[in-house]
Formats: C-alpha cells, structure tokens, sequence
C-alpha cells in the first residue's frame, strides 16, 4: 500500500478517529480534573459525537468503496450508522447528566459511552471475521462497565449476566470464525463468498450460525435475548436506553453485511433460519411484553419485538431494491424513538411500574404526550418514523417472495397494540401528585418526539439518500 492510499484510507475512517480522539482525551484529563470541572470531559465527548457528523455529512454522496485492502467498507449503510451512533450519544450524554454530573466518576462513564459508541460504529465496516471480532470486544466491553456502574445489587447482577452470556456467546464468534476459516480458507468476506461453494458445506454451516450467534446476541434477538429484560430493569435508565439502541445499529447492519457477502454467496439456505429467528424474535418479544408491569423490562422486551420486525427487512436483502434502505430508516426511527420513551423514564425515575403514571397526563401534559407519541411509533402509528420502516421491510419482504413472513409480522405488529396502550390507558384517567419531571429529559424526550414524526414525514427524501449498494473490493 502507497503512503498516498494509506494517508486516504485513514482519512476515510476520520469520524471513528473522532470518537477514539475524544475517548483518549477524555480519560486522560479527567485523571487530572477535580469533581467540579468533571463536565469537560462530558463537552470532549459531545464535539467527537458532533466530529462524526462533520466528518461523514460531506463524504455521504462518494461512490461505495473499501479501505485497508478491503478489510473496511464504506457505504450509505456506514454512513447511516455513523450518523445516527452519534446523534445517539449526543442524546445519551444529555439523559446521562443530571444523574452523573459531578458524580465521582463522571469521567469514566462518559469515556465508557464513547467507547461503546466507537465499538458499535467500527462493528457495522468490517469486511473480515478478525475485525469483526475486535470490533465485537470493544462495542461489549464498555457496556458490562456501564451496566454495573452505578455498584448496586441489581445492577451488579444485571452486569454479571450480562457479561457471562457476552462471553458465551463470544467465545462462540471466536469458535465459528475459526471453523469458517478452516472450511473457507479465508477470513475476508470476499474471499469467503466465492471459496465457499468448494468448501466443507456442515463445516460451514457450523461456523456460520456460531459466528452469527455472537451478532444476534449483540441485537438481542432470540435465542440470545435473554440478558435484554434484566439489563435494562436492573441499571441505571440512561444505561438501559444505550444497550437498548446502540448495539443494535451496527449489529443489525453487520448482519446485513456478513449474509450478503458471505451467507448469500455460499449456497446455503440462510433466509429460512433468519426468518424462523425473526418470526421466534417477534412473537417472544410481544408476548413476553403482555404481562409486564414494570416500565423498564416492558421497553426490554419491545427491543426484542423491534429486533425481530429489522430481521425481516434482512431476509429480503437481493431480492429487493428496497430491503437495505428499509432497515437502515427503521433503526434511525427506532433508536429517537426508542430515546425518546427511555428520556421520558429518566425525566420521572420515581414512576417504575404502569400503575405510576395514572393521571400524569393532567399533572404533566406535555411530557406523557411526549411519551404517547414515542409509544405510538413503536407500535407502528403514521406519521411515525416506525411506521415507515415497518412497511418498508414488510414491503421488502413480501417482494422477496416472504408473504408468510409478513403476515406473522402484521400480526405481531397488531399484537403489540395491547401492551402499549397498557401504559398509555392509565395516563389519561384520575390524577395523582408527584414530582416535576427532571427538566433537561423532558427537553429531550420533546425532542424525540418530534424526531420521529419529522422522519416519518420525511422519510422519502430520507431513504432516496440511504439507498446506495455495499461497498465491494
């Protein structure tokens, strides 16, 4: 490689750099800063977060290309994650400040939020099973910190579960990785794709699911879901706003990635197990919602339905001009709104359960209409972001000859009218005292709420700009 290619290949991963820079000088000066000046650290990583959206607005219409000698694409896939990782970490460092500033440890969980958000944007590019891998440890380490950040009972035991199945199902990744590559000779998805069809097809398969294993667990999806409901019920609400958006963005796109260059060319029968995935995803997820009381784990759950309703979208990918645009509009809809619904939990961190917020919208109209127009784009409800990227994978997908898929998706989404209006019904009746909510949430949740309309008005102009091919050496 030239110095001219590499200094242009470093200069196309400019925003991750943003976002390592910001971390590094974070952690380095909040060593030295007293409790007071702490909030530095927090402004640091707010202009990385700010860096990743000057460094990828500019570059967003350049053709689809790779960087390092492949190991790295950039697309409008990329592009998308960089964008919306980094309006979610501006969020997050909003949600996270009136409970971390001039907390002891400040410091710490702001570069732990940047770590992890730098780990889910650099999971989405890789090319390769070894960068993959990196990139699975550092989008997964920061997060068993933050999880049991704040030392109490829960979160110690949410942290520990978390953290064990991560290593589980890690491991798995490693073990899959090397299976493939001993079946595949390669680690290069390219390389893969086209050496596949000689290769040992049981040893592939094999490698194949292990190594997806580790990604569905980074998304959530069944059967690696199961640490979802505890985390978020368990940690700090800012914390279970971030695992419950962030690992997904990349995670779903490095899906997306990995079974378009490697599964689709292989041969093997890879939509059928991401479909019966997908339906298990959404009917487990909804259904477990059903009897949930408690706010968090209810919002624990739907990321488990929302996770299923994206996998559609990737079992159209090929066959349908429309499967990648869909998914990428449906996880920045998801994730303001998704944001915006935890910002509401954190604005009132007193009301745990559905039965809390009876009569909060005559006490608090204006923050419980936040919440209603976030819980009504997460069921689907035009003009809401969600539902645009609802039809959109549902539309992919029916294209892709999946209309059994689609109507198990329909009924799912219907489904999960119930669970919803469970805790928008009790809002609306009776009064009851309580405290103002926490003012920079409530600005926050206000804000998502009109984010995810202003997608969904918008999402024609929006998707004409996420539709692009894959980037291939």
């Amino acid at each position: 490689m030239s110095e001219d290619m590499m200094v242009r290949d470093l200069l196309a991963l400019a925003p991750e750099a943003t976002l390592a820079i910001a971390a590094v000088a974070g952690l380095l000066l909040g060593s030295f800063l007293p409790r007071r000046r702490q909030w530095v650290v927090r402004v640091i990583a707010a202009a990385g977060a700010v860096g990743v959206v000057a460094t990828t607005v500019p570059v967003w219409s350049d053709p689809a290309r790779t960087v390092f000698d492949g190991s790295y694409g950039i697309d409008a896939a990329t592009n998308t994650v960089r964008l919306v990782v980094a309006s979610s970490l501006l969020v997050l460092l909003a949600m996270s400040a009136p409970e971390t500033r001039r907390a002891a440890r400040e410091s710490e969980f702001v570069v732990l939020l940047v770590l992890s958000g730098l780990g889910r944007s650099c999971s989405r590019v890789p090319k390769t099973l070894l960068v993959l891998i990196v990139a699975y440890l550092l989008a997964s380490v920061p997060l068993y910190a933050l999880v049991g950040f704040g030392k109490d009972g829960l979160g110690t035991e949410a942290a520990l579960k978390y953290y064990l199945l991560g290593a589980l199902f890690g491991t798995t990744m490693v073990f899959g990785a090397a299976i493939v590559y001993g079946a595949g000779g390669a680690t290069a998805y390219p390389a893969l794709g086209s050496s596949a069809h000689g290769a040992p097809q049981a040893a592939l398969v094999v490698g194949a699911v292990a190594v997806l294993g580790g990604l569905l667990f980074k998304a959530g999806a069944v059967p690696a879901h199961f640490w979802i409901p505890d985390v978020v019920a368990g940690t700090r609400a800012p914390v279970a706003a971030l695992v419950t958006t962030v690992p997904k963005l990349g995670a779903v796109v490095a899906i997306y990635r990995l079974a378009a260059m490697v599964l689709e060319p292989s041969g093997l029968n890879w939509r059928l197990l991401v479909a019966i995935i997908a339906t298990a995803t959404m009917v487990l997820g909804n259904f477990a919602a059903f009897f949930q009381t408690d706010v968090r784990r209810l919002l624990g759950y739907s990321t488990i339905s929302q996770i299923g309703y994206l996998l559609v979208g990737v079992v159209a990918l090929d066959r349908s001009d429309l499967a990648l645009p869909a998914v990428l509009i449906y996880l920045a809809a998801y994730a303001v709104t998704n944001l915006g619904a935890f910002a509401v939990v954190c604005a009132m961190p007193a009301l745990r359960t559905i039965d809390d917020y009876t009569g909060k919208l005559r006490r608090h109209p204006s923050v419980i209409v936040a919440l209603i127009v976030c819980l009504l784009g997460l069921i689907g409800t035009p003009p809401t972001g969600v539902f645009v990227g609802k039809l959109s994978v549902f539309t992919a997908a029916f294209d892709a000859g999946y209309g059994w898929l689609v109507v198990v998706a329909v009924a799912n989404a219907v489904a999960s009218v119930f669970y919803y209006l469970r805790w928008i019904v009790p809002t609306l009746s009776g009064a009851r005292q309580g405290t103002a909510p926490e003012p920079i949430n409530t600005w926050v949740a206000y804000a998502a709420a009109t984010a995810s309309i202003a997608v969904g008005i918008l999402a024609g102009p929006i998707m004409d700009a996420m539709t692009g091919p894959l980037a291939v050496p």
